[in-house]
């Protein structure tokens, strides 16, 4: 009888502990696409309390979001308490230049050993961007498209590379496509990577993945620059390694 008791209350709180980290990831989920959509902004100071009163959830609830948000460099802990990351121009730089010497390796891999059920996967996941447009949907979209091209090399270490610079580059990403045309063009370049890795094109593949991401990173700068007015001090840190010249900046893409 007390082994079954012990074998109950087991039982119970690993579903316990199941429903709280379901609940957790709900609360980081939406406290996400609080800062994504700059409802929170950068360098905005946040307290537990805050949190607590308006999500209706619980402090340790709350701490499990938190610690999420601040792995993938949404938030910030400091001595007096947290505060919405501000946009650190410097990292976003040395991201995008650690991004673009992992990706070049994992697409070149991704052509030698990516099967054609993987490539359709992915392009439905790609056309799902133009019709599913929430900021929780493009955040999970753009995880798709490109860690899934990343996890094609069959490399653990180079997707999760990858990952990590996805995650955070996404919030800055999202200030250049919230509009239908810039959605439109990640598309298209979206499916042409995907068919130049089905076609094992690798140096292309490579070469697009390049351009792309060099796109991306002149467009990021550019809108943050237009933005320091509004966001204000607060919400930057840091300089870009190269500033971006207005007649730099060429095609808009996401």
């Amino acid at each position: 009888m007390a082994q079954v008791l012990r074998q109950r209350s087991g039982a119970m709180a690993e579903a316990t502990g199941e429903a709280e980290r379901s609940l957790g990831h709900r609360v980081m989920v939406d406290i996400r696409s609080q800062i994504l959509t700059l409802t929170l902004a950068p360098g905005e100071p946040i307290t537990e309390r805050f949190l607590e009163a308006q999500h209706g959830v619980s402090r340790t609830i709350i701490r499990q979001a938190l610690t999420e948000l601040i792995r993938d460099g949404f938030v910030i802990k400091g001595e007096r308490g947290y505060a919405v990351a501000p946009f650190d121009l410097r990292q976003l730089d040395e991201i995008f230049e650690y991004r673009e010497v992992v990706e070049d390796a994992a697409i070149r891999l991704a052509c030698a050993r990516a099967a054609p059920e993987d490539l359709d996967a992915i392009r439905v996941s790609i056309d799902r961007g133009l019709t599913d447009f929430t900021p929780d949907a493009w955040f999970e979209i753009g995880l798709d498209v490109h860690v899934q091209l990343a996890a094609l090399s069959e490399n653990r270490f180079m997707r999760d590379a990858v990952q990590d610079a996805v995650n955070r580059t996404m919030r800055a990403r999202w200030l250049v496509a919230s509009c239908a045309e810039m959605r439109a063009v990640a598309h298209r370049e979206h499916c042409e990577i995907v068919e130049l890795v089905r076609e094992r094109r690798a140096e292309d593949a490579a070469n697009a993945v390049r351009a792309h991401a060099r796109d991306v990173r002149q467009q990021i700068v550019q809108a943050l620059e237009d933005a320091r007015r509004l966001l204000g001090a607060r919400g930057f840190a840091g300089e870009p390694k190269s500033p971006v010249k207005p007649n730099q900046v060429g095609r808009v893409r996401a």
